[in-house]
């Protein structure tokens, strides 16, 4: 099998050779053909999150050490199958679920891996992930079907799409309410797409970049905002008549959250996706005065998955831009998406990797 590793972090991905795995037990070897790029794989590659404050987390200490494979959006067929591995068969088409947790703790046994205590089994995280051509899945409960839709497209459901459903999921929205979308990269525009899908009409995007705004728009948002002019919190809070229910950060810096909170109607919803980094400074008073909830959310559950799939199967979801590469791009579509250069989503082709 072929994988692109982190060698050293910051370093360009290298190409490896190496022998492919034999699933055992529960096991199923995944043939991967496409796998999405994500903004969380290029703080994976340069090695930290910025915490704030002089502050960094470091990915070694969660288990990624180099070398190490990164990707966690693949799609692909099954190639092979562990003895007690049921439910699929060689052949068949699947989506990967990649936040497997232990399935031992209450979280996990509650079907939310995604929350797991441990947290060792995330792909791309701190288990080998999609950039290769062959993945090793602990059991075929983490495979969903996905016929019918685009392989690129289906590719961004896991993670893109699932982050930003479960995101929505957190929200209280009546059929009036406004809520704003705060960065309009991948999943971003992914949220307008599912916020349509679930009949919510008063978007407001927002971006500092006028082609993602646009396609904001042309996705469904109501309003988009260009936050980089004078006073931007009174304006959105402006589009939104005064009345904004929601926002959701898809950046997750100081900048972001500090518009996102202050323009809330009182008891409104902030709610964190974004990892960008930074710390939050906000007074504690105004937060109970105004009745406001900030909320993390961390990707999503295998039950929230399969209701974004349904939504795609359906024709439900508009996709964002997506553009398909080679494998052999990686390291340039990391270095675009670092530099905030992509529009939508990058989807690798790992089918028609060479050697």
């Amino acid at each position: 099998m072929l994988s692109w590793d982190i060698v050293e972090h910051g370093k360009p991905l290298q190409k490896a050779l190496r022998e492919t795995p034999k699933p055992t037990g529960t096991e199923v070897l995944v043939r991967v053909t496409r796998a999405g790029v994500c903004h969380s794989d290029v703080h994976i590659w340069d090695g930290y999150f910025d915490w704030g404050g002089g502050k960094r987390f470091y990915v070694k200490d969660r288990g990624c050490v180099p070398p190490f494979t990164l990707g966690h959006e693949p799609l692909g067929f099954v190639e092979a199958l562990g003895p007690r591995a049921r439910g699929v068969r060689v052949g068949q088409k699947r989506l990967v679920y990649p936040w497997i947790g232990c399935g031992k703790c209450a979280l996990c046994k509650a079907g939310k891996d995604n929350y797991c205590v441990s947290g060792t089994r995330y792909l791309g995280v701190n288990r080998s992930g999609a950039y290769a051509t062959h993945l090793l899945i602990p059991h075929p409960r983490y495979l969903i079907d996905v016929a019918g839709i685009d392989d690129s497209f289906a590719a961004t459901l896991a993670c893109s799409a699932l982050t930003a459903y479960s995101a929505i999921n957190k929200l209280a929205l009546g059929p009036k309410d406004w809520v704003a979308v705060l960065g309009c990269g991948g999943l971003g525009l992914a949220a307008v797409s599912i916020l349509r899908a679930r009949g919510v009409r008063n978007i407001v995007a927002c971006d500092v970049d006028e082609a993602k705004l646009a396609a904001a728009k042309k996705l469904g948002a109501k309003h988009t905002l260009d936050t980089r002019v004078a006073d931007a919190a009174q304006m959105l809070a402006s589009l939104a008549g005064g009345s904004l229910a929601s926002a959701i950060d898809f950046v997750g810096t100081p900048a972001t959250a500090s518009l996102g909170i202050a323009a809330l109607r009182k008891g409104g919803r902030y709610v964190l996706c974004g990892l960008h980094g930074g710390e939050l400074v906000q007074p504690l008073p105004p937060i109970a005065q105004r009745a406001i909830a900030i909320i993390g959310s961390f990707v999503g559950d295998l039950h929230e998955l399969k209701a974004v799939v349904a939504l795609a199967k359906r024709k439900k979801l508009r996709p964002a831009p997506i553009e398909t590469r080679p494998a052999d791009e990686v390291n340039r579509t990391l270095e675009e998406l670092k530099a905030g250069r992509i529009l939508g989503r990058v989807v690798l082709d790992f089918e028609h990797a060479a050697a």
